[in-house]
């Protein structure tokens, strides 16, 4: 098991407070093993707590409402303060009653839900303001490295490219049998887990978009570019749809938007975006005869890593050269580009003439997979391997 030091120090402030605790994420991306282990330390100081798991049909049955999770939580209780963990809550009629007041009877609670059924909004509108959320992802290649040699498995870098970062993928030996993980986890959580939520009737039109969305990850889009898109492929999605069908992916926390950021005006520039895969397993498990899109995927993945390390990522528009990120932090802003390679004269040329015209005082960086150091007395060259060990830039 990988201790998730990441978001339990970010957690463990809030152990006593009496806001309720929501840990909240793509599906199988490691909520309630956080939950386990946030109880693991709470024990270890010699808290009382108590933990349920509502995926669990049993624990369904036995307590399938507000009233009764309640009435559940008091009789089992030994003294003052309880530390209160629920996995998969949504499953419990009435579950956010059940919370709100248990957190007034001297309950610390923590919670999970399926990103089909408990999405931000629902925290917002059902808990009031009394609660704080903290997202969690995939593993990151530093995790990765961490569990593989756990389970004395090799799971080189470009797996990472490829398969992503859900925990599970970590623990498949054979190619055959993770591509048929990722294939059910997609089916789940993007198809069948959207389309039950908000009844969607016209799926093979939803199903259409979703696909190439998700195949073309670390690109710009606007909603008017989709929609011309599928019209020029005689299907007609209206401009309104496809803004209400990425919202879906959105929230479910399967793609994010990324705004540009225009060096002229120094504002972010509405309506166009890139997208973002939240695992780019989502990429390849649509890939054809196995030509996977290394070159969008370690974009994705450099994207992906950065917000980790806790950046504020946008687009950078450098008077129209696009440049793949402005990361800021800390009061300190860097110029990311990325690209699979830069080892041909074109390549070169074209990824480090995007940083022309701008003030030295920014750090500028460009990242490969190339393992020649191609840094110049004014740009930063990262070797991909080099910056997935990194903390800060």
């Amino acid at each position: 098991m990988v201790i998730r030091e990441h978001y339990l120090s970010k957690i463990r402030p809030f152990y006593t407070n009496d806001l309720i605790k929501i840990i909240t994420g793509v599906r199988r991306s490691g909520k309630s093993v956080i939950l386990k282990q946030i109880m693991s330390e709470l024990e270890k100081q010699n808290k009382e707590c108590l933990f349920y798991d509502f995926d669990v049909r049993s624990t369904r049955k036995e307590i399938p409402d507000a009233d009764a999770l309640i009435s559940a939580v008091e009789n089992k209780r030994k003294g003052d303060k309880l530390y209160l963990f629920l996995d998969e809550v949504q499953n419990v009629d009435g579950w956010n009653e059940a919370c709100r007041t248990l957190r007034l009877k001297n309950c610390s609670v923590f919670i999970t839900g399926s990103n089909s059924k408990l999405l931000s909004r629902e925290f917002t509108k059902e808990l009031s303001g009394r609660y704080v959320s903290f997202r969690v992802r995939p593993f990151v290649y530093k995790e990765i490295e961490e569990y593989a040699k756990q389970l004395n498995r090799e799971y080189k870098i470009i797996d990472y490219l490829v398969w992503g970062g859900f925990p599970a993928s970590i623990e498949f030996e054979n190619v055959d049998d993770l591509k048929v993980y990722l294939n059910d986890l997609n089916t789940t959580i993007v198809y069948n887990d959207l389309e039950n939520r908000y009844s969607i009737r016209k799926k093979d039109i939803f199903e259409r978009m979703v696909d190439y969305v998700l195949v073309s990850n670390s690109r710009i889009f606007s909603a008017k570019s989709i929609s011309d898109y599928f019209k020029s492929q005689n299907i007609i999605i209206s401009i309104p749809t496809v803004i209400k069908y990425m919202e879906y992916l959105k929230e479910a926390y399967i793609i994010e938007n990324v705004p540009l950021y225009s060096s002229k005006t120094k504002t972010k520039m509405n309506y166009y975006y890139k997208i973002y895969n939240e695992d780019v397993s989502f990429n390849s498990i649509r890939a054809a005869d196995n030509r996977y899109d290394l070159t969008h995927n370690l974009e994705n993945i450099v994207y992906n890593e950065l917000i980790f390390k806790g950046y504020d990522v946008t687009v950078f528009m450098n008077n129209g050269r696009e440049i793949d990120f402005r990361a800021f932090k800390d009061g300190k802003t860097y110029l990311v580009q990325v690209a699979y390679s830069v080892a041909e004269e074109k390549a070169y040329k074209r990824e480090f003439s995007a940083f022309g015209n701008i003030d030295n005082t920014i750090k500028k960086i460009i990242i490969t997979n190339d393992e020649i150091d191609y840094s110049t007395s004014t740009i930063y060259h990262y070797k991909l391997k080099d910056f997935l060990q990194m903390d800060e830039l």
